[in-house]
């Protein structure tokens, strides 16, 4: 565990530790099939859909389930931008996970961008968020022992 001195990671921190160091996407007129194979690839839950170099929405396996699956569709010929999430809410790579862990809880999302500087440089998940949590408060209450160690003395 790092060494945290009671402050909390940024995002930029977290996305810069991540196993997967590319910016993972797919064309928004490519075919569900091709996200979903990127997604299995990588064992993730969710791609960032672009246009170009600009991102136009997010496709998970939510979508894959609410729109393909229950609408009886196919992944092989229904493309990424009939399906994909549009109305995309972003964090900053400089807040703090538990600004991204909050908003994830209430709006009920389970995947979000990170923007730095107007461009995208990663995608946080709720696991990401969570595990930071864990080890912030495990880390604390080390801490907090310490102290209280320190002062029974």
């Amino acid at each position: 565990m790092k060494k945290r001195t009671n402050n909390t990671r940024t995002l930029i921190e977290i996305i810069n530790e991540k196993d997967i160091k590319e910016l993972l996407t797919v064309d928004q007129k490519k075919s569900v099939l091709e996200a979903l194979t990127i997604m299995a690839k990588h064992k993730i839950g969710a791609l960032i859909v672009m246009n170009g170099s600009k991102m136009v929405g997010v496709i998970s396996e939510r979508d894959y389930a609410r729109e393909i699956i229950l609408e009886g569709k196919s992944s092989k010929e229904t493309t990424v931008e009939e399906i994909m999430t549009k109305k995309v809410l972003t964090l900053s790579a400089k807040d703090k996970f538990e600004k991204g862990l909050q908003i994830m809880t209430d709006k009920r999302i389970r995947h979000m961008p990170v923007i730095d500087g107007g461009k995208v440089i990663g995608m946080v998940s709720q696991g990401d968020l969570v595990k930071e949590m864990i080890n912030y408060q495990k880390e604390l209450i080390a801490e907090l022992q310490v102290f209280a160690y320190e002062r029974a003395w």
